[in-house]
């Protein structure tokens, strides 16, 4: 029973690999509009770094428009500011109401930049899905020493744990894949 428990927590802690790779994903600039780009944004606001999200409504009414609405007329010059140091190379345009965002189309060498940037996550994340697969196979070869299970059990667990592992390094290369075709798409 013990070794199920292992491979429960294994398992686990690889879908939250999946799904931070995800979220980091979203991140990454492609050539269309995506309120995603904004999200970890920081604005400096009231002498504090806040989201971008806490502040101001985020929307995407066109492929290519990103508008950024903040609660506070007052706060529309430190959301500029924000963008304009973020590595999203973005010119915000500002009309005392809302930012507007025109995301031009990549050039061909950013989107080689950012396909480099997307498998570098990637790596990150099959790293970590193995540091995992690591650590469940040490609880098991523990639990095995202290006699609370056989090496039979051990074994068959230890199998489980490297189809996990492989199940979820397949995972990340077909999220990569999707990644990298809409990053190259035109």
């Amino acid at each position: 029973m013990a070794e199920k428990e292992v491979q429960k927590n294994a398992e686990g802690k690889m879908k939250k690999t999946i799904a931070a790779l995800k979220n980091e994903f979203q991140t990454v600039r492609t050539g269309r509009a995506s309120s995603a780009l904004f999200e970890k944004l920081k604005v400096e606001y009231y002498d504090q770094q806040v989201p971008l999200n806490q502040i101001a409504t985020i929307s995407v009414p066109e492929a290519r428009l990103v508008l950024i609405q903040p609660w506070d007329p007052g706060s529309l010059p430190a959301i500029e500011k924000a963008i304009q140091r973020s590595e999203l190379s973005l010119n915000p345009n500002n009309d005392g109401k809302v930012v507007r965002i025109n995301i031009p189309p990549l050039t061909e060498d950013r989107r080689k930049e950012l396909v480099k940037l997307a498998k570098h996550m990637a790596e990150q994340s099959r790293v970590s899905v193995r540091n995992i697969r690591r650590d469940a196979n040490d609880e098991l070869k523990k639990l095995q020493k202290d006699s609370t299970i056989s090496e039979d059990q051990s074994k068959r667990a230890m199998d489980e744990i490297q189809k996990l592992t492989d199940r979820f390094i397949e995972e990340i290369n077909s999220e990569l894949e999707k990644k990298e075709k809409e990053i190259m798409e035109v």
